[in-house]
């Protein structure tokens, strides 16, 4: 195959582009900062790679080269939990997924040849945060900010269908690898002051990060899988069990709880996406046949953190 995607330097994408390239596979990295995509991607290591440069949320020479590819993988958007969401913020937020992928359709649209495949990011915040309910793919949307962002979003792909190309939409889970949200989470564990952030009763929905990955590739190839999966394990946990299980994986204490408050300090309402969860299980992701590597948080921290 030649697969386009953006967002391609990223936790998810980089270990996507390896994989992808490692099976045989040509790439296509749409990239903002093409010389940080160079040295992620050196040119002796990825033979198979080419760089291509683009503003996201712009027309340009670069939609051009999406003729030819076979698939596009869309990962692209700002960071959600890494600083305050002032008014401005949840605009880049909003905007460089809704416009983003707009352009991203926009160059399917008129690709010729077309790709046969759009795989689309979202998230889970989709459902809303709830410490009581469960969430499967046909569960209704949330009412709060994350829950609009994905709805705008996803609404921006579903426009790929008008020309006639297979769409798969993943809602992100935590991603858990070596980085990501779990990086941050195991430094006060190494330094004997790990524990539980917040109440410690809200939910984690979380994939391993070669989980993702080989669920992206399956969308990919798979001709039949269309629509929305949740991109989740199929065993989510308490946040109290997550801390726990990263305690016994690493030998340290877990109990020192993190408070809600010291999280809002740093985040304002960006740490709702750690202080409220929800319960979401990956329903059309197993009926699609697709088969976890990880499908339990202790095996999955056991890999990541030995």
């Amino acid at each position: 195959m030649k697969v386009a995607i953006t967002g391609a330097t990223g936790f998810v994408g980089s270990r996507l582009v390896k994989r992808l390239q490692d099976e045989g596979n040509r790439v296509l990295v749409l990239s903002r900062n093409t010389n940080f995509a160079h040295k992620v991607f050196p040119s002796q290591a990825f033979p198979n790679v080419e760089i291509m440069g683009y503003t996201p949320g712009v027309s340009g020479a670069w939609q051009d080269t999406i003729a030819g590819c076979d698939g596009v993988v869309n990962l692209a958007g700002e960071p959600i939990a890494e600083e305050r969401w002032t008014p401005e913020r949840q605009q880049a937020i909003l905007n460089s997924r809704k416009i983003g992928t707009q352009k991203v359709v926009e160059a399917i649209a008129k690709a010729n040849p077309k790709p046969s495949v759009l795989v689309n990011a979202s998230a889970i915040g989709y459902y809303g945060t709830s410490e009581t309910a469960t969430f499967e793919e046909n569960s209704p949307s949330g009412q709060d900010f994350l829950a609009q962002v994905c709805q705008e979003w996803e609404a921006e792909a579903q426009k790929v269908r008008d020309a006639g190309v297979r769409l798969v939409i993943l809602r992100f889970g935590i991603v858990l690898g070596h980085g990501g949200a779990l990086g941050k989470m195991i430094t006060p564990f190494k330094l004997f002051a790990g524990g539980p952030i917040g109440s410690g009763q809200q939910w984690f929905s979380w994939i391993h990060l070669d989980d993702i990955v080989n669920l992206i590739i399956q969308a990919l190839t798979k001709s039949n899988m269309q629509g929305v999966y949740n991109a989740t394990a199929p065993n989510p946990v308490r946040m109290t069990d997550l801390s726990n299980t990263m305690g016994q994986v690493m030998n340290r204490p877990s109990w020192l709880p993190v408070p809600s408050f010291a999280l809002e300090a740093m985040l304002g309402d960006g740490a709702i996406v750690v202080l409220e969860g929800q319960k979401v299980l990956p329903q059309r992701t197993q009926a699609s046949g697709f088969s976890y590597q990880y499908p339990n948080l202790q095996s999955a921290l056991t890999q990541i953190l030995k």
